[in-house]
């Protein structure tokens, strides 16, 4: 939407002097002489040149160029409202478990899948949205860390969201030689490391528009059904990171039946599988020691309904910011100004010049 309007619309007054001028000399020339003269109508009867005809434009021209040049002192300008949308978003690092033990069935709808596919289905809903309860996280800067023995980072921190769906899909559960294990602990000091960074990563993708996005707050989801193993870090230590940086912990813990689905050629049936007891304990000292959350999941209805918590919890937001960009029009009007009253000066010393 365009708007005009005058910066200093006090200066619009000075025009108000020519005109009482005008009406004054007016006023004046209405009264009566006091001493007759003879008549002069012989004299208009002899015609009048272009000259006489003219006489009152070098005055126009004049009352002109005060008329632009005061408009330009007004400072006319011409504005252009723009909304821009702030997002006040959160910085999340999903950290999920791909060890050999997330191979074992979960339910989900009727289905079977494993642990890891049924977790990854779930993340997905959260992150794009699924029904009422889970709409979706588009403001939100998300990034994914997937750890067997090794964490590693799957996709950095983005508010492309399809970018992130295309390397979810890709995160396998760990079978080669050596790969194997569950290092916790390694898995949640990578995610403070790249959330401690988050701000130059949204600086980086937002930078025709900075203004337009700041993290509200940092959080980490992990999502595993293990003991921390292996790595270099303790759990303990990366949560006093996690802590010392102002970052919250989700921790969620895949439990339930233990089970793996095989195919036969009678169909596919449940074999019972026994399981290390899932160390419960420090993924709950992990969420309370950064003021976040821990709960189990058993299936995929449970996990869901972790996420939603979460969602609500954890809830972006977006501000309309509206103003408007003027652009100065007094050019212009300067610039007739200036050219009108060098025409009226060079119409009075040629054609309009009067002899003394």
């Amino acid at each position: 939407m365009t708007s005009f309007r005058f910066e200093t619309p006090w200066a619009l007054l000075v025009l108000l002097a020519p005109a009482l001028l005008w009406l004054w000399k007016h006023r004046r020339g209405r009264r009566r002489a006091a001493v007759a003269f003879s008549s002069v109508a012989n004299a208009s009867r002899a015609g009048q040149s272009w000259r006489q005809r003219l006489a009152w434009l070098p005055k126009a021209v004049r009352y002109l160029a005060i008329v632009a040049l005061v408009v330009a002192l007004a400072r006319p300008q011409a504005g252009r409202e723009l909304v821009q949308d702030v997002s006040q978003g959160i910085a999340i690092e999903m950290v999920l478990d791909r060890s050999g033990s997330m191979q074992l069935g979960m339910e989900f709808e009727g289905r079977t899948p494993n642990r890891l596919d049924t977790a990854k289905e779930v993340f997905k809903r959260f992150v794009f949205g699924h029904g009422r309860s889970l709409p979706g996280r588009p403001n939100d800067l998300i990034g994914m860390i997937a750890f067997a023995r090794y964490a590693d980072t799957v996709c950095p921190l983005t508010l492309s969201h399809g970018v992130l769906k295309a390397f979810l899909d890709s995160v396998k559960i760990a079978e080669r030689e050596g790969e194997d294990g569950t290092a916790i602990g390694d898995a949640v000091a990578l995610a403070a490391a790249r959330l401690q960074t988050a701000e130059e990563t949204m600086a980086r993708q937002t930078q025709k528009n900075k203004d337009s996005y700041e993290i509200k707050s940092k959080i980490i989801i992990l999502l595993t059904d293990g003991v921390n193993n292996c790595g270099r870090r303790s759990v303990e230590e990366a949560g006093e990171l996690a802590a010392q940086w102002g970052i919250k912990i989700y921790a969620i813990g895949i439990g339930g039946e233990a089970f793996l689905v095989e195919s036969t050629p009678f169909g596919d049936y449940r074999r019972a599988v026994s399981m290390p007891p899932m160390d419960t304990r420090s993924m709950e000292e992990l969420a309370n020691r950064t003021g976040g959350l821990f709960r189990l999941a058993t299936d995929a209805q449970s996990l869901q309904a972790v996420y939603e918590e979460i969602d609500r919890l954890e809830r972006s937001e977006v501000e309309s910011v509206r103003y408007v960009n003027y652009k100065e029009l007094y050019q212009p009007f300067a610039l007739a100004g200036l050219v009108l009253l060098a025409l009226a000066q060079v119409l009075n010393l040629t054609w309009f010049r009067r002899l003394p």
